[in-house]
């Protein structure tokens, strides 16, 4: 960007800030719902408040360069809190909010957190149980006071006291010297990966990384200053990041804050965002607790919602797209928009959406469509923590299932030898914090990233097809390709299959684990008169094993009609007795399945799956909410799977 664009004195959070306080001022930039009310504030009132917390700051000692921990659900006060460290030179690190003591004690140690603002009494136990491990940690700042008089406050600090001393001028040109000094190539936030393959890893951005991404992105989809959005997801996911704060702070539009999660869902009618992100779980979710109400409903509703969607399914997409759709077929889907998919989408949430995106993993073409016929501009995007998340995206008219989109504009693209997808653009990290040799590993001397990801770019369009994670993807005893994570996707389209994990590398044919979905199961149980008292009871009921005997094997069948992947068939699956959960370490806080662990921790089972039992006796150790260790029991059924012909070749070679 030359001097004469104005988005070039835009180069930071705080001149961003600047300018929405001048040219949105009175437009609401936060809203949060708080004992069923909803509360807004605009740019102006959040400028003052972010200024304050910043003075405060200062007060209490925060110094440029310091890193201050931010711990808590999705909460204005948080995100401010992020804003003022930044404005004072500092850099957030958000953590998850779910983490236990253990993992909150990593990340501040490795990031030398001097200071830390965390939601609520849970947040603060969590770090005095660690404090300590944590000798550098001088300040812990708490936004809900509730339960917390009778703490030692040699330490602790109320948010709204350290905001209030800050209200008067007596570190205001301290604090305007600080924002001022600060330029796109100072670091804007430290994100912390997942973790999938080993301790997690500090990502280093800087302002212009956020803030060129955003730009490019929201300019794709023409986002204005008039939208919303419900931020919901981790903050400390690089996706509420750049949604959060760095694309509200670029657009100026209006980021809103549920009351809670359980109330996610209502607030999220109540709200009515127009920009929308959610991974393809969430959608999973939707679209199982609409097909569980439809199969409770009267038969004539149920059969209106069928001849409904029939319709949409066939024009639906092609309306959204713009592409040309008889008369007579506009008609009846107006009439259907009228009965069936305006009220459908009012009672999910997504009646104003205008755009909404879905990434993390494979969303599947039923789901996909279902969305987009109901008139629901549902898209994808491709993109990592490494890269400010935008990678690829679907622009309006170019919107498909079976790719993520050609790359975000700025972003340059290009396939190795190994089908290894790279990458570069102006939102490539920095750097890994303290850890040189992994940001070698990973960003070449020419600002290449390698994404761990296979893939390949189409001819003609452009578009980005990606196949499975580079790492994952292997061969079978008998040479056939072995993409786990695609066969996974496909096991996880059925509502009913909430988990699955594919092993396979180097054997003499595929087996999974499967957890179900309580939820989808349950309901379906109760509708069939089968009792149940526990997941571990109902996960081993004959009838559902019958049923995800079936999932399977259309899968199967589907995978046999691809001579690349004909080989991926499941032979033998098995239900497990307890859902793989991130504080068992079998999943990451962003639900992504950590493969080792879970051939380290269930061997047994795997040794099962391949030896022919067909039933194995288990013992798994858990981790209940408070913390605590205990261990469940179970024998669990092993099931053969129907496979097609390619499959059956393969397994016998």
């Amino acid at each position: 960007m030359g001097d004469a664009d104005p988005a070039a004195r835009l180069d930071t959070f705080p001149r961003l800030l600047a300018r929405n306080v001048a040219d949105f001022g009175a437009r609401p930039a936060y809203r949060e719902k708080e004992f069923g009310i909803w509360q807004s504030w605009t740019w102006a009132e959040a400028g003052t408040e972010i200024r304050a917390f910043a003075r405060g700051l200062i007060g209490l000692g925060l110094a440029v360069g310091d890193h201050v921990a931010i711990v808590g659900t999705n909460r204005p006060h948080l995100y401010w809190a992020m804003a003022s460290a930044q404005a004072a030179g500092a850099i957030p690190v958000p953590v998850y909010q779910d983490s236990v003591a253990d993992e909150i004690a990593y990340v501040l140690d490795h990031c030398d957190a001097r200071f830390a603002v965390v939601e609520d009494q849970e947040q603060v136990d969590k770090l005095l149980e660690i404090q300590d491990r944590l000798p550098r940690l001088e300040r812990i700042i708490y936004l809900d006071p509730r339960g917390l008089r009778r703490y030692d406050h040699a330490r602790l600090h109320r948010y709204a006291a350290v905001a209030d001393a800050g209200r008067d001028d007596a570190h205001a040109a301290e604090l305007t010297a600080r924002s001022a000094a600060l330029g796109g190539a100072d670091t804007c936030v430290m994100l912390y990966t997942s973790g999938t393959t080993g301790r997690p890893k500090g990502v280093v951005l800087s302002h212009d990384n956020i803030i060129l991404t955003a730009r490019a992105a929201a300019e794709v989809d023409a986002l204005r200053p008039t939208d919303s959005i419900l931020a919901y997801l981790p903050m400390a996911w690089v996706g509420d990041f750049i949604f959060s704060m760095g694309q509200a702070y670029w657009v100026g539009f209006c980021v809103c804050c549920p009351e809670s999660e359980a109330t996610m869902q209502q607030d999220l009618r109540e709200i009515g965002p127009s920009y929308f992100f959610a991974p393809p779980r969430f959608f999973e979710g939707l679209l199982t607790s609409v097909t569980i109400r439809m199969e409770d409903a009267a038969p004539v509703k149920q059969a209106l919602y069928r001849r409904a969607m029939a319709l949409a399914g066939r024009v639906g997409g092609a309306l959204l797209d713009g592409a040309p759709v008889g008369l007579r077929d506009r008609l009846r889907y107006r009439l259907g928009e009228a009965l069936v998919f305006a009220p459908l989408k009012n009672a999910l949430g997504l009646s104003r959406v205008r755009v909404a995106y879905t990434a993390g993993e494979a969303i599947g073409p039923e789901l996909f469509g279902f969305y987009r016929a109901i008139g629901i501009n549902l898209k994808q995007l491709y993109g990592q923590t490494e890269a400010s998340v935008f990678i690829t995206q679907q622009a309006d008219g170019d919107v498909r299932v079976d790719t993520v989109g050609p790359p975000t504009p700025g972003v340059e693209l290009r396939i190795a030898e190994s089908g290894e997808v790279f990458y570069r653009s102006p939102g490539v990290f920095v750097e890994y914090y303290k850890n040189p040799d992994s940001t070698a590993a990973t960003k070449d001397a020419e600002g290449w990233v390698a994404t761990g990801d296979a893939g390949f770019l189409e001819d003609g369009t452009g578009h980005l097809r990606i196949i499975d994670r580079a790492k994952d993807v292997g061969k079978l005893a008998s040479g056939a390709l072995f993409a786990p994570k695609y066969v996974e996707n496909k096991l996880k389209f059925y509502p009913n299959i909430l988990e699955a994990v594919v092993f396979g590398a180097d054997r003499r044919m595929c087996c999974a684990f499967v957890n179900i979905d309580l939820n989808a199961v349950g309901n379906w149980a109760e509708r069939n008169n089968i009792a149940y008292a526990s997941y571990q009871e109902l996960a081993a009921h004959p009838r559902v094993y019958a049923m995800i005997q079936e999932h399977v094997e259309a899968v199967n069948a589907d995978l046999a009609q691809d001579e690349t992947l004909s080989g991926c068939q499941v032979h033998r699956f098995l239900i497990l007795h307890k859902e793989l959960d991130p504080d068992d370490g079998e999943l990451t806080r962003t639900r992504k399945v950590r493969r080792r662990i879970i051939e380290q921790k269930y061997a047994d089972l795997i040794d099962a799956l391949y030896d022919g039992s067909g039933t194995i006796a288990t013992e798994t150790e858990v981790t209940y909410e408070d913390g605590r260790k205990g261990s469940i029991r179970a024998t669990l059924e092993i099931r053969d799977a129907k496979v097609g012909a390619s499959g059956t070749r393969m397994a016998a070679e």
